[in-house]
């Protein structure tokens, strides 16, 4: 899979530009602040319809603008796709596949895998439960269109239970048929989320085992668990214990939308135990496994987008992904870098089809193929 080009209109600080990429590795070399990550979100919204990092939708729109479009063409197994994101100010934001609106954006999502390796990473490791569910819903999402579908259902329903359990407080009424009404359809979904969940971490941690110990050359034994509310008792049986709690604090205190993950090395917990350097290889690791098993899945590779990692990481692990990269065990690569220079010797020697931008204040132009 391959994005031929990107065109931006009035996306963040860019009011205008037009990129054609090469096939296989394109860097933006550029300040910090210059845009260079904005490019690799505009990238991830082609493929997640959605930013890559938190904050509102409004705030992709350029300042002084009342909207912004992205839009790319695809070469998937030789066919061709274009896809546009589009945002106006006090509207729903639209995709479009092929000039075709979907009706549903969950729709495109997995269509056009995409794998982000950034410095706010290891926010997997530090931040809480809520990050770490993000990061494997969306992962789950782009393999099984299924639970995508279940997961939206799921917290559709969530905040219709919640919206009640506010109202019997605002009004001091209690409708238990009603909020039974309710369980009865969370029940099943949520039970479905946490199954599926825990089947896909079979999978997924021989493979991320198999890449910490590449990437760190360590001896250390990593694995992940997921750490459900449901592993004991069925989630109806847990929904009736909380009624209680639920209705004090106006809220749903059960349910996978409470899970975690958690991130372990030698049996105790990385956020505790890691060092920095063993965090940053963990973090890597679990791209380079969600690579892996979207390729696996897929049978296509990613799109590999490397936000600032020249500057992040140690010569040993700039070393072992480059590595990767020389096995073209990577199909086409976006990096972002700050100096021409370091990318140029680091890069040396991997590929015939480089392509380099440079990056100033919102205007990007090609230096150099």
């Amino acid at each position: 899979m391959l994005l031929e080009n990107l065109s931006l209109l009035f996306f963040k600080n860019y009011e205008e530009a037009s990129l054609s990429f090469s096939e296989h590795i394109n860097c933006f070399i550029g300040d910090n602040g210059s845009g260079k990550t904005n490019l690799l979100d505009a990238i991830y919204y082609l493929s997640m319809t959605r930013s890559a990092f938190p904050g509102t939708e409004a705030q992709s729109v350029k300042q002084g603008e009342d909207f912004f479009m992205v839009k790319g063409r695809f070469e998937v197994e030789g066919s061709k796709h274009t896809v546009q994101v589009s945002l106006k100010q006090g509207q729903k934001k639209t995709v479009m596949h092929n000039k075709v609106l979907y009706e549903k954006m969950s729709e495109h999502i997995g269509r056009f895998p995409v794998v982000l390796i950034s410095p706010y990473d290891t926010d997997l490791i530090r931040e809480g439960s809520e990050e770490r569910r993000r990061y494997f819903d969306s992962l789950i999402s782009q393999l099984n269109h299924a639970y995508l579908e279940q997961l939206i259902q799921y917290n559709h329903i969530l905040k219709q239970r919640n919206s009640l359990l506010k109202q019997f407080a605002e009004r001091h009424y209690y409708d238990q048929e009603y909020l039974q009404v309710l369980n009865e359809q969370l029940v099943p979904l949520g039970e479905q989320l946490a199954q599926e969940r825990q089947n896909f971490l079979q999978e997924f941690i021989p493979i991320f085992q198999k890449h910490y110990h590449h990437i760190s050359g360590s001896s250390e034994e990593v694995s992940l668990t997921y750490k459900s509310q449901l592993e004991e008792d069925g989630f109806a049986q847990k929904l009736r214990q909380a009624e209680r709690k639920d209705l004090a604090l106006q809220r749903t205190t059960v349910g996978p939308h409470k899970d975690d993950f958690v991130f372990l090395m030698d049996g105790n917990p990385v956020k505790s135990f890691g060092s920095q350097g063993q965090q940053k290889s963990y973090v890597i690791a679990l791209k380079l496994a969600h690579f892996e098993v979207v390729d696996q899945r897929q049978h296509h590779k990613p799109l590999l987008l490397l936000d600032d990692i020249f500057d992040r990481l140690d010569e040993k692990r700039i070393t072992q992904l480059m590595q990767m990269v020389a096995a073209h065990t990577f199909g086409q690569i976006f990096l972002t870098d700050t100096h021409l220079e370091r990318t140029d010797k680091i890069l040396e020697g991997l590929s015939e089809s480089i392509r380099r931008f440079e990056v100033k204040e919102g205007t990007v132009k090609v230096i150099r193929d």
